[in-house]
């Protein structure tokens, strides 16, 4: 969580850098919205180009792709936006160094301007933040072990199955009815009432008691 409200806040600097670049100068004072998007691909013009023609559009598609990214969570997304930046800006400077035969910095502020360094350091906060968004989880689905081993605790458990046929031992006997009458295993055990003894029966006074 932490790591995602680093990094989005990261990616938004970063997109607001790059958009904000384009009003700044870049080189020699020319600003980087009055370089033409044909130029990184045919040279550099001294013509003036329009503001939605210029090399703000694509920094303009990035921020965009930058808060989809944000919104879908998606590191991919914010990756692919850093690099659009970072791409246009190496670019131009590729076209430029041709254009004047080198690049640098002078203290009177001719070379390049900050408009470079603000859609450079643009890019690499995008790519900063993709790498410390953790993105997003993957709904697991609850394990559910497979049905022949699946534990039935409860009613049953741990009784003997019953042969086909043969009726349940533990269902509720009719009233008045002795039980275990029929059962095979109980049967060659007489009653209490009917084993040989003394001869006194149940209902019949024991012997006198010896004092």
């Amino acid at each position: 969580m932490v790591r995602n409200v680093i990094g989005s806040i990261l990616a938004l600097v970063g997109a607001a850098a790059a958009v904000w670049s384009p009003f700044r100068a870049w080189y020699d004072g020319r600003h980087g919205r009055d370089y033409r998007i044909a130029d990184l691909f045919s040279g550099i013009s001294e013509s003036k180009a329009d503001l939605w023609i210029s090399i703000l559009l694509p920094f303009a598609f990035a921020a965009l792709v930058t808060l989809v990214g944000l919104l879908l969570r998606s590191r991919l997304l914010v990756v692919l936006a850093g690099l659009i930046v970072l791409g246009f800006t190496i670019l131009w400077m590729i076209r430029q160094g041709q254009a004047a035969g080198s690049l640098s910095v002078e203290s009177d502020g001719s070379g390049l301007g900050p408009g470079v360094a603000l859609a450079a350091g643009g890019g690499v906060l995008l790519l900063l933040a993709a790498v410390l968004m953790s993105g997003r989880r993957r709904a697991y689905e609850p394990y559910e072990p497979d049905e022949p081993h699946r534990h039935t605790w409860g009613r049953g458990h741990g009784r003997r199955r019953r042969g086909r046929g043969e009726p349940d031992r533990h269902e509720e006997e009719p009233y008045g009815q002795q039980p275990h009458t029929d059962d095979t295993r109980t049967a060659e055990y007489p009653r209490y009432d009917d084993r040989p003894g003394d001869g006194y029966g149940p209902g019949e006074p024991g012997p006198p008691h010896r004092g």
